[in-house]
């Protein structure tokens, strides 16, 4: 039995993962949970699986969730120290770290610092502090382990392969709501338009970033430091069927991809039991009813958030942390109509080319980057507002 400390389990990822737990039951046990807001959810979760140990976002919420429970042995706590609290506790083998944005980064070292193994679906904490992250894990002795669907892809495509005869990664997108859209018709489209994603059920933050293609962006960051490869090694290759998740390209021309349903259950059952793979309850790939499969070259016009994302992986340092910051204000400044579609990354373009970059940063110096680009993306959006 291998007991789980679930960081963010009230979102897509999470929810999928507390699927694969209840499918699995003689494998699995949940030890501790974590959540944001959403405590109806989080009270659902806690009465189903029985944690020693739960945190919400904050006091508040805390209290809340308390009452609802009523006499529940579970132990709620609150704000970043609980989170922390969930990371590090001691019954749990595998971390599975799947809060959004940059607030997974401290629970996710913290997690590694008490030598948990982590299945890693939060980008951020590589795209602000790969680096660091994986050099901490590396000397803890504890496995990172991918969960978003291309990295899962691209890790599985690499078992039994030589790393060294790698010539390319590529990574699949679906390309969004917007991909047979005109610049104009984007231009004009809200927050109800962006949020259509025509595959994947996602949150609200991932499916903008999904429409802008900035998680796109983000991925080839995270990926680069998983596999330890160039961004100029790395390309992405619009696939709007999401049947290939994402594909490796070998020195003799060989291409081995990874292919199946768009199921985030997948990705997260094969991170929990790595190297084993679980016999899935749910149907699988059917080639003969999904059709032509086609492949398409992004267009980094129509959507610029693509070459911010290249142009900061470039750069290095803190401009991975200071655009992700910068996206995570504008996207909220979209989602609240304060600014249009291409608000976003006007936003963020302007942050990147006013930050002091910091070339080999400390974790306190990521963060104070971090805090500046918020504070900075806040100022443009007034300025775009006036």
């Amino acid at each position: 039995m291998k007991n789980i400390a679930l960081l963010g389990s009230t979102g897509s990822i999470g929810t999928s993962t507390l699927d694969v737990v209840a499918s699995h039951a003689s494998e699995f046990a949940v030890c501790a949970l974590a959540g944001g807001r959403n405590v109806g959810l989080l009270k659902e979760q806690i009465e189903r699986f029985s944690p020693c140990l739960a945190a919400v976002i904050d006091d508040e919420h805390a209290a809340e969730l308390k009452g609802m429970l009523g006499n529940s042995r579970t132990s709620i706590l609150s704000g970043p120290e609980g989170y922390r609290e969930v990371a590090s506790i001691g019954d749990a083998r595998i971390v599975v770290s799947a809060i959004v944005g940059a607030a997974g980064l401290i629970p996710t070292l913290e997690a590694i610092d008490a030598g948990k193994d982590i299945a890693l679906a939060n980008k951020e904490t590589l795209v602000m502090a790969g680096g660091i992250v994986l050099g901490r894990a590396a000397e803890k002795g504890v496995r990172v382990i991918p969960v978003d669907s291309e990295h899962s892809a691209i890790f599985q495509c690499l078992q039994g392969n030589d790393p060294l005869s790698v010539r390319r990664i590529i990574l699949t997108a679906s390309g969004g709501p917007f991909l047979y859209s005109s610049r104009e018709e984007i231009d004009a489209a809200g927050p109800a338009l962006a949020l259509k994603h025509p595959k994947w059920n996602m949150g609200r933050k991932i499916s903008i970033d999904s429409a802008t293609m900035m998680n796109k962006g983000l991925e080839v960051i995270e990926a680069s430091w998983l596999f330890g490869l160039p961004v100029n090694r790395i390309d992405i290759m619009i696939h709007p069927q999401s049947i290939v998740h994402s594909m490796v390209e070998y020195e003799d021309g060989s291409v081995i991809a990874q292919m199946g349903n768009p199921d985030m259950r997948v990705p997260v059952a094969y991170a929990l039991s790595f190297p084993r793979r679980l016999e899935s309850v749910h149907p699988g790939l059917d080639l003969l009813q999904t059709g032509s499969l086609t492949f398409l070259k992004p267009d980094f016009e129509r959507f610029p958030a693509l070459g911010l994302s290249f142009q900061a992986a470039e750069s290095g340092g803190t401009m991975p942390a200071v655009l992700n910051a910068a996206n995570e204000i504008a996207v909220a400044a979209f989602l609240e109509e304060k600014i249009g579609f291409y608000g976003i990354t006007r936003v963020v373009e302007t942050v990147i080319a006013r930050h002091g970059l910091v070339k080999d940063p400390r974790i306190a110096e990521i963060l104070e980057a971090d805090g500046w680009a918020r504070k900075e993306a806040l100022h443009v959006i007034e300025g775009l507002l006036k």
